[in-house]
């Protein structure tokens, strides 16, 4: 018997915009045109919110799909779980991860649902925390719309897994920016470091140098000239002052090319949907 295709979503969310894309299966796939949806972030609701109107706006037709959702690192807070040998259950990962995020957040990870990503005692892991009553709301759309969600993760665990393996040296300084927010990892010798998310309030490049010289302090060891890998596509033409300690390492999309769904400059081109009332 033939295994039945399903039609392939894949979405980005973030505060202010939804970008989405279609790829039919079959032994010729066929992308549809990037939807790009601008939004503004509401008053008095969830970050969040205004996003998944614009996202179930675009599903009537989603039925017998797969889905795939991107987070936007607004909506994602970030801890990095250090090796412990002695660490090795699922049930004890979890646990670590519960006791690390509550360590930084506090009461509010109540309120969240964990994910950890693939845990190995020697280099550890990265645990991401979404809104719960979000992660309710997408799983009662599947229901609702009848199509599977097959993934959801964060913006940058998903650039990262899919650039990796081009990334190289002992210790790793990556970036990934986007309209609002910078997200910094630091990774040595394979081993999750720390991991800085936070809101962009003035200049992009400006922010983007305080936050890495911040990270290089707190890491213990800053060298004369540091590289950062760098992803930001809504930011084309960002680039450092000369001289500032700091050079920037562009993802090799060269090599390994964007996937269609992430956010990029909009342009006159772009097939554009309007944000529901």
């Amino acid at each position: 018997m033939l295994r039945l295709w399903r039609d392939q979503i894949q979405v980005f969310l973030a505060p202010e915009r939804v970008d989405l894309v279609r790829s039919s299966r079959g032994l010729k796939p066929v992308q549809a045109a990037k939807v790009t949806a601008p939004c503004k972030r509401p008053q008095g609701a969830p970050v969040w919110q205004s996003a998944l109107q614009q996202l179930e706006k675009n599903l009537v037709n989603a039925a017998g799909t797969e889905l795939t959702i991107t987070l936007s690192n607004h909506f994602v807070r970030y801890v990095t779980l250090p090796p412990q040998a002695e660490i090795t259950t699922p049930e004890e990962v979890q646990s670590y991860a519960t006791f690390r995020m509550r360590e930084v957040y506090a009461e509010r990870v109540n309120s969240w649902v964990l994910s950890v990503s693939e845990w190995n005692p020697v280099n550890g892991a990265i645990c991401a925390a979404i809104p719960r009553d979000l992660m309710t709301q997408l799983e009662a759309m599947a229901v609702q719309y009848q199509f599977k969600l097959k993934e959801i993760e964060p913006y940058l665990a998903s650039v990262y897994d899919h650039w990796k393996k081009l990334l190289s040296g002992s210790k790793t300084y990556f970036a990934v920016i986007e309209t609002g927010r910078i997200c910094i990892a630091l990774l040595v010798n394979g081993i999750w470091h720390s991991i800085r998310n936070q809101q962009i309030l003035h200049s992009v490049a400006d922010e983007l140098l305080a936050a890495l010289d911040q990270e290089a302090i707190l890491s213990g060891n800053k060298t004369a000239v540091e590289l950062v890998h760098l992803f930001a596509p809504e930011h084309p033409e960002l680039t450092l002052p000369k001289n500032c300690g700091w050079n920037i390492v562009p993802i090799p999309i060269g090599q390994i090319p964007v996937l269609a769904h992430y956010p990029s400059v909009i342009t006159d081109n772009a097939e554009i949907d309007q944000c529901p009332a």
